[in-house]
């Protein structure tokens, strides 16, 4: 179920694509009306800057009044850009990288989380059960892994990992399954192992699982998990509009990344994570610019193991 949480002046309706296109959504210079803006997101720990900001003042110090819509993922923030019910959106690169190759209008504005890098330590882990015989990625071969989307990040970098750990991610079966049913379907034996993110790595380990590996951190250093996107036409019609948002994201994932017990406080505001796991959970870091050399290895990965039919070229797939 959606939800809006609004800042600033009084609830103002959402600009359509059409008005964007005429320039209409842009306050006149002096004004001191603030610019109706709505953007989609997912209500996970990646997301905490944005609504930092939205606490921080820091859209309202770019002339914007934010609206943010939340949703269960990319499948339902996509569509709603494109459309332009949404001007913003927030996604997972491999969800990016799939629409980048299908050709949907879709540009990239701002980085927005990446994994903290340390294969001891990080925010996404491959978890199976406590006493399972399964102790390295080589021994997952002919297993069964979940991931919450298929042919997707997740089952991306878990495939790039096994094979370069000695497996064969080939005679690996990968079925979908959300991320909060993740851990019990590891615990009854549904599936031999899971891939999954924070909290539910820390509330799976809570539970009795392990931590076979933290698949972002041994794919690459510190790996650009999602971004904020918007959709073609918003980018050249409104580059205005593009820059206030990049300026005052860029001030919340800065204030985010310097100020961890914010995040987990403001992620109590907007989840249901209890209060002792937020207190646990491995958060990631939030970078205001895109690590280009990881980011090209995800698309290189994703075109080996057929999730794309073309690598994305990072001078165009990137601001």
């Amino acid at each position: 179920m959606k939800k809006s949480l609004m800042i600033g002046l009084a609830a103002a309706s959402v600009i359509a694509l059409s008005a964007c296109s005429a320039g209409s959504d842009t306050a006149p210079a002096g004004s001191d009306a603030l610019v109706p803006v709505t953007v989609g997101v997912i209500p996970i720990a990646d997301t905490a800057p944005l609504y930092l900001g939205l606490d921080q003042g820091f859209f309202e110090d770019e002339g914007l009044d934010l609206t943010v819509e939340t949703a269960t993922g990319g499948a339902a923030i996509v569509p709603a850009v494109v459309s332009g019910d949404y001007q913003f959106g927030f996604s997972n690169l491999g969800s990016l990288m799939v629409a980048n190759d299908k050709g949907l209008p879709l540009k990239l504005v701002n980085a927005a989380v990446a994994s903290t890098g340390d294969v001891t330590s990080d925010m996404g882990a491959l978890i199976v059960k406590g006493d399972s015989p399964i102790k390295t990625l080589a021994d997952l071969n002919g297993k069964t892994v979940s991931t919450n989307s298929l042919n997707n990040l997740l089952d991306t970098v878990a495939r790039s990992t096994i094979d370069s750990a000695g497996g064969d991610s080939s005679t690996i079966s990968f079925v979908e399954i959300p991320f909060p049913d993740a851990s019990a379907a590891v615990e009854n034996g549904q599936v031999d192992a899971a891939f999954v993110v924070e909290p539910f790595v820390t509330a799976a380990v809570d539970n009795g699982n392990r931590v076979l590996s933290y698949d972002f951190a041994e794919f690459a250093d510190k790996l650009d998990i999602a971004a904020y996107f918007s959709s073609a036409a918003t980018v050249a019609n409104d580059p205005e509009l593009v820059t206030k948002f990049q300026a005052a994201m860029t001030k919340s994932l800065q204030y985010a990344q310097a100020n961890p017990d914010a995040v987990r406080a403001i992620i109590a505001t907007y989840t249901k994570t209890p209060a002792e796991v937020l207190a646990k959970i491995v958060l990631p870091t939030y970078p205001t610019e895109f690590n280009v050399p990881a980011v090209t290895a995800l698309g290189e990965a994703a075109l080996k193991y057929g999730v794309i039919e073309k690598a994305p070229d990072m001078s165009t797939f990137l601001p």
